[in-house]
């Protein structure tokens, strides 16, 4: 959908709806991390779900951007709005996941490099949040200048979540807790 004649006053509606979202969505997470909801059911099977959707979205970008610099928008926009839809997925099955389990903790040898890996996918998955949706208000209102600008930053960010995302879940994957 082209919303090039949007008003004003509906893409401030729509920015202060993605600057709310960005900041709730994290703090839910945290929050999420205190509650447990014990013999609900169990989700164990969901952490290699949501490491292949990371993967899925990875893929994804690169197909997007490959059809940008061919011109072809119409695949670049579907690419683009099924990797927004891929990383909602991923959120729900996250949450789920975390919200009926115990936190895994990781037992490896290489934790100088797990550690900090974590720490920055953590840090970079909030920041990309209002980059990438920033990124998306752009193209949809038909504000490429700001789109183009915007997704250099939102592009690599979000790149890397997905990414580090799946390395993350290969470091630990060994150390989940089999649920039986």
């Amino acid at each position: 959908m082209n919303m090039e004649l949007m008003e004003p006053t509906k893409i401030a509606k729509a920015k202060k709806l993605i600057y709310t979202v960005s900041i709730v969505i994290p703090i839910a997470v945290a929050a999420l991390f205190s509650i447990r909801i014990d013999g609900w059911v169990d989700l164990s099977f969901l952490p290699p779900i949501y490491a292949t959707l990371n993967g899925s979205t990875a893929v994804l970008l690169v197909f997007a951007l490959i059809a940008i610099k061919q011109n072809n928008m119409r695949l670049h926009r579907l690419l683009m709005t099924t990797c927004l839809g891929i990383s909602l997925l991923f959120l729900l099955c996250y949450v789920a996941y975390h919200i009926t389990s115990n936190t895994t903790g990781y037992k490896g040898s290489f934790g100088m490099i797990y550690y900090p890996l974590l720490i920055t996918h953590i840090v970079f998955s909030v920041i990309v949040i209002p980059l990438v949706l920033l990124s998306y208000l752009w193209a949809w209102t038909g504000d490429f200048k700001r789109h183009k600008k915007w997704t250099r930053f939102s592009f690599p960010i979000w790149l890397f979540v997905a990414v580090s995302g799946v390395v993350v879940y290969l470091m630990i994957a060994p150390y989940y807790e089999v649920a039986g």
